[in-house]
């Protein structure tokens, strides 16, 4: 079982180190928020889809890009047709009529919501959440914080799988779990009932073993492996830093 996002490969992505894939991420992140138009974020966007494919990690971001394109959808009904600026119609659809200010807002926040997801993926699909959480530690981040970050980013395919095995039981005592929307509807209370309970017993079974591991302890934590930074690295920082304060600068010059 896999209890991560984490797709494994051995790409210059993968290798490089957590720290600098966390400058990529907010930089990725900032630039989202102060690129302007819509031609700038479309290339943001193209970069850093271009970075996910040399990671090889492609296809798991096109299923996280369609599971949120109903989102995305939502922008483009609500803002082209309730958009306080509107003014001028675009597309007539039986009674409602879009307008082209109101689109072309949500084309906009759709880019935001698509360049937030790349720039977070490219951390989280590439990084083993223990390398990421090692290395912020061995630069000063306390360990309980350390297991904050390493918990909410195991959460969810840790909750997926066991959904996926609580059906499977259900499923197997003669419980019907597929079918019409009134079927999912009633299997739906008895799978939350034992998910949330075996969540409780995790998280307990956790903080146990955490504490006999001497998770609380006071003392300066060695860790088993070296920390490897790849020569790259440094220049990856350098044009990062580069991109973002050009960004900084062209949104100055044009406001």
């Amino acid at each position: 079982m896999q209890n991560t996002l984490y797709v494994p490969g051995d790409s210059w992505v993968h290798r490089l180190d957590p720290v600098s894939k966390i400058l990529l991420t907010v930089v990725g992140l900032v630039l989202t928020f102060v690129l302007p138009g819509h031609l700038l974020p479309a290339l943001l966007l193209a970069a850093m889809l271009v970075l996910l494919g040399t990671a090889g990690v492609l296809r798991r971001v096109w299923a996280v890009f369609a599971g949120v394109a109903l989102i995305a959808i939502t922008f483009f009904v609500v803002q082209g047709l309730v958009y306080a600026g509107n003014a001028t119609p675009a597309l007539t659809l039986g009674p409602l009529t879009f307008y082209r200010e109101g689109l072309l807002l949500g084309l906009r926040l759709t880019f935001r919501l698509y360049n937030i997801l790349a720039s977070t993926l490219i951390l989280i699909l590439t990084t083993r959440p223990s390398d990421l959480v090692e290395s912020l530690v061995r630069r000063g981040l306390p360990s309980r914080f350390g297991y904050v970050i390493i918990a909410v980013l195991q959460i969810i395919p840790i909750m997926v799988e066991a959904a996926g095995r609580i059906t499977d039981a259900q499923r197997s005592r003669g419980m019907e779990t597929e079918g019409s929307l009134w079927v999912r509807m009633r299997a739906f209370i008895p799978l939350m009932g034992p998910l949330v309970t075996s969540s409780l017993i995790a998280t307990e079974e956790r903080a146990l073993a955490l504490e006999v591991r001497g998770f609380a302890s006071n003392r300066k934590p060695t860790f088993l492996n070296d920390e490897t930074i790849p020569s790259y690295a440094w220049p990856v920082r350098i044009a990062a830093l580069a991109v973002l304060l050009l960004g900084i600068a062209g949104r100055v010059m044009l406001s």
